[in-house]
């Protein structure tokens, strides 16, 4: 019994082999395409709710201003403060006095803010402040959308005006209060 070996061999038998390893090669690559996409995917999601964010944001920092220029000019409605009470105002936490008293046009550049749900709004509350009976203050609340109603940023300006000074405390406010 003599073994034979075919011209152009090595003399081992390999047969088969390649099927496996290129199933292998192959899975292993569509396993890796498909972890890209879903973190291509994430990825384009978080961009859209960073951007959301940051409409959000920029809306109600505009209305803020357009709000702080319409109290000292004379333009606001403003709502009014319990007399003698010297601490912060609080009507703007109540989601029916903010919805019913919000002012969402002091200009008409706010009428409509192009990429967002609804147009910024903002309340302005007057305020005593304790220890400067002289001083006129003013709590100012805005609030801005994003692409849907559910994205807001809310953010507040302390006005403190002394004849012809004004002073400004600017804060972000961390979670809605409604």
């Amino acid at each position: 019994m003599s073994s034979r070996v075919r011209p152009g061999t090595t003399g081992v038998r390999a047969r088969g082999a390649a099927l496996p390893i290129v199933l292998l090669i192959s899975s292993m690559m569509l396993t890796t395409a498909a972890a890209w996409f879903d973190t291509s995917l994430a990825a384009a999601r978080a961009a859209r709710n960073i951007a959301g964010h940051v409409s959000a944001f920029h809306a109600a920092d505009s209305m803020l201003r357009v709000c702080a220029r319409a109290v000292l000019s004379g333009a606001a409605t403003v709502v009014a403060g319990t007399p003698g009470v010297t601490t912060e105002p609080v009507a703007w936490k109540s989601s029916a006095t903010f919805d019913s008293r919000a002012v969402s046009s002091f200009a008409a550049s706010s009428a409509s803010w192009p990429g967002t749900a609804k147009p910024p709004q903002c309340v302005a509350e007057t305020w005593q402040i304790a220890g400067r009976p002289s001083v006129r203050g003013y709590l100012l609340t805005a609030r801005g959308y994003g692409q849907s109603e559910d994205i807001q940023a809310w953010l507040q300006l302390q006005l403190a005006v002394d004849g012809d000074q004004v002073e400004r405390h600017w804060r972000r406010i961390a979670s809605r209060p409604f």
